[in-house]
């Protein structure tokens, strides 16, 4: 399952030093249902800020946001609660795991706080860590799995309840080059197998040039990048 996305005149600054920062200005995007594509841009051009608020995790001052029709900026906190939880899979670059719980019960978080039953979420999380390769870590801790291990987990869990929308910054960060790299071609396959529309945040430009699309933020706006 895959969703569109439009983003028209989109509008963020802080209060930062007590003066104000315009990090976004006028921000337009159009995601094509299934299409995965990479925005690239220096540190501080408010690449994260602009993934936050395609998840519902914050609020834009102007501007829309439509997933799917449905225009998350206008959303309730309990209607963004739910929109995050049912339409969208976050992958961190530093992987946000849950120390006490095991992989497969990481995995599985998502379903619990949406209250589907234990032995699907069990079926379902157990099948996406055998996906990537983990079927035979499913019982281990993070503080048991190597960095690139863990942001499998974060892959899995981020899929667990198919979202229509996968939204990852810079997943491959915080790992060496030949971790970055099975994790980034493991994001691309399942997300091309579940049907699923990405945008990923990353400083890496080889690994951008493998997605549809390339869009550059900088001076607060996106535009086309070259490959």
């Amino acid at each position: 399952m895959s969703v569109a996305v439009s983003v028209r005149g989109l509008v963020r600054s802080f209060r930062e030093a007590g003066r104000t920062v315009e990090v976004l200005r006028g921000v337009e995007l159009d995601l094509a249902p299934g299409e995965l594509v990479a925005v690239v841009g220096p540190s501080g051009s408010g690449k994260s800020t602009l993934l936050h608020l395609l998840g519902g995790l914050d609020r834009p001052d102007a501007g829309s946001i439509e997933v799917g029709g449905r225009r998350v900026d206008r959303l309730d906190p309990a209607e963004r609660a739910r929109f995050r939880n049912r339409t969208v899979g976050f992958v961190f670059q530093f992987h946000q795991l849950l120390s006490d719980f095991t992989a497969l019960e990481n995995v599985a978080l998502p379903g619990r706080i949406a209250g589907l039953p234990a032995e699907q979420l069990e079926r379902r999380a157990g099948s996406l860590l055998a996906e990537v390769g983990l079927a035979d870590r499913r019982d281990h801790f993070p503080s048991q799995l190597s960095g690139g291990e863990q942001q499998r987990v974060a892959l899995c869990r981020a899929l667990s309840l198919e979202p229509p929308l996968v939204l990852a910054d810079e997943p491959t960060g915080n790992l060496d080059p030949a971790a970055g790299e099975l994790v980034f071609d493991l994001l691309e396959r399942l997300v091309a197998v579940h049907g699923t529309t990405g945008l990923v945040v990353t400083h890496n430009r080889d690994l951008a040039r493998r997605c549809a699309r390339i869009l550059v933020l900088e001076g607060g706006t996106l535009r086309a990048g070259n490959p």
